[in-house]
């Protein structure tokens, strides 16, 4: 398989980057060669994780079978958590009209699943990196006007739990 290979550095050090070119049919994004060292964990009030995945359930909303209405709302959240986007994927259900499916970002992913029959949806919003997800749940909020709206955090790859586990 062909390599690509990039060196970085100064007068100090050098980085030497190798990939393998990947086969043209799979999508990818490039970051900036000044991202290749950096993993993106995040650290806030005194904890290092890889991002912050928030699990949004709304109860009582309305339009959850609008595939124009869904992709937009995705876009705008995706927008206003300064996130990157590189794909969206949404599938219709018949004949409920449900929505399953996903944006997939540079930072992760917003995902949905909802079932208009029961004016329920469940979005799952993991990002990492500068991106902030709890911005996508005004968004949601404002597109689908729930009655209810349920939200637990989760700290993905949370380096001080790890340590405290691997300690016992």
């Amino acid at each position: 398989m062909p390599e690509n290979i990039l060196k970085t550095g100064n007068e100090h050090f050098e980085i030497i980057e190798k990939t393998t070119v990947i086969e043209s049919s799979w999508p990818t994004h490039d970051q900036a060669v000044e991202d290749l060292t950096q993993d993106h964990f995040i650290v806030r009030d005194g904890k290092e994780y890889a991002g912050t995945h928030l699990i949004i359930d709304l109860w009582g909303a309305k339009r959850l079978d609008e595939l124009e209405l869904m992709e937009d709302t995705l876009r705008e959240a995706v927008t206003k958590a300064g996130a990157t986007l590189l794909h969206i994927h949404l599938h219709h259900f018949t004949p409920n009209g449900g929505i399953s499916g996903v944006a997939v970002l540079a930072e992760s992913h917003i995902s949905v699943h909802s079932w208009p029959e029961r004016d329920f949806a469940a979005f799952d919003v993991f990002m990492c990196g500068d991106a902030q997800p709890e911005k996508a749940i005004a968004v949601l909020e404002a597109a689908f006007t729930p009655s209810h709206v349920v939200v637990d955090t989760l700290l993905r790859g949370d380096v001080n739990s790890a340590a405290t586990e691997d300690a016992a």
